[in-house]
């Protein structure tokens, strides 16, 4: 075999190889990139599930040193609304604690005061009575009991829902009970406050305190985005 013969067999071998090797590489490449697909894909799926869930996680509590406490714990501060400051018949009533505007009304109307100031309820037994707010808050809470005709406390089945359709029922005999949210997802737009029982005339939902959750910086940061996101929707 000549020499050029044999040069020339070689390059067949190595250009052989070489195709080879590319072949390999590029298998090789192939396969690392849907391996890394996949990863992104299992990261992205396991990061929705935990942002879903998050979004959806409302703790209810019971006691007002518990929630007060979880509450500035999270570096938001506490302000309370004693409807002090308001008397008598309201078709419907509206004001601002600790800068969160909130927004009350009831069919039939509301009723403040009378026997004891700063009793807010409804003017009509077994209707519920709603509050609004704006901007939505991460914490809520309230004394939240039934009264009789004549504002006298009387044992009543509460049941209190939330802007995201969370509830909460209990029983309730006076204003010295106390049910509060915190919200470690989406705010609170609403709470809808409702009581029933055994009495005589029917029975009327009341509330002493509102309590509400007002945000930190770092909560109003999520305000602003959840405001901005939700514009974003409408327009689109």
């Amino acid at each position: 075999m000549t020499r050029q013969l044999r040069l020339s067999c070689r390059e067949i071998a190595l250009a052989t190889a070489s195709a080879d090797e590319c072949r390999k590489y590029g298998t090789e490449v192939v396969m690392k990139k849907y391996s890394l697909t996949l990863l992104t894909i299992g990261a992205c799926t396991a990061s929705a599930m935990l942002a879903s869930s998050a979004s959806a996680a409302i703790a209810t509590y019971s006691n007002f040193g518990y929630w007060q406490s979880d509450v500035t714990a999270t570096g938001n501060s506490v302000a309370t609304e004693t409807f002090d400051s308001y008397n008598g018949y309201y078709t419907s009533l509206s004001g601002t604690t600790g800068g969160i505007a909130w927004n009350a009304d009831a069919s039939g109307g509301l009723f403040i005061g009378h026997i004891s100031s700063g009793l807010f309820s409804t003017n009509l037994p077994g209707v519920a009575a709603t509050f609004t707010f704006s901007p939505g808050i991460f914490s809520v809470g309230g004394n939240i009991f039934g009264t009789d005709i004549g504002f006298n406390y009387v044992e009543a089945k509460i049941t209190v829902v939330l802007s995201d359709g969370s509830s909460y029922i209990g029983r309730t005999t006076g204003p010295a009970d106390f049910v509060g949210f915190i919200s470690d997802g989406a705010a609170i737009s609403s709470l809808t406050l409702s009581a029933t029982g055994p009495t005589l005339g029917g029975t009327y939902v009341a509330m002493d305190n509102l309590y509400l959750g007002v945000p930190g910086p770092s909560s109003l940061a999520l305000l602003a985005c959840a405001g901005l996101t939700a514009a974003r929707r409408r327009r689109s």
